[in-house]
């Protein structure tokens, strides 16, 4: 997804809301909830399930984890417009970081914390 996509998406939903008079229930604290509950559903379908069958879902199943991957998606880019948070650049801004704090001599191949990894 480039800027302009999440740009377009992030005004369809900022207009979805003004048409139905829903920003008067769209703070922060209630969008973040929001996003909570969307993200415990996505657990919600491997639950239980092993490793190999969290790989390979039914179709059914693949299409109702798609559905809450973007009930996820939408409630994290409503927030970010009503924090005014350019979600592309913080993330860009993340993998930075993350490449700093995880250098591939130190990270590669396993799971360890990088406070773990020591001098």
């Amino acid at each position: 997804m480039n800027n302009s996509d999440l740009n377009t998406l992030k005004l369809r939903l900022r207009e979805f809301a003004d048409t139905r008079d829903w920003n008067q229930f769209h703070s922060p604290k209630n969008l973040s909830m929001a996003l909570s509950v969307e993200a415990a559903e996505i657990t919600e379908h491997f639950q239980w399930l092993t490793e190999e069958q969290s790989k390979s879902l039914p179709q059914d199943k693949l299409d109702e984890v798609a559905t809450e991957l973007a009930d996820t998606l939408l409630y994290l880019i409503r927030l970010a417009d009503k924090l005014d948070i350019d979600l592309l650049s913080a993330a860009q801004n993340k993998i930075a970081l993350n490449e700093r704090k995880y250098p591939v001599d130190k990270a590669r191949g396993n799971a360890k914390k990088y406070t773990e990894f020591g001098p």
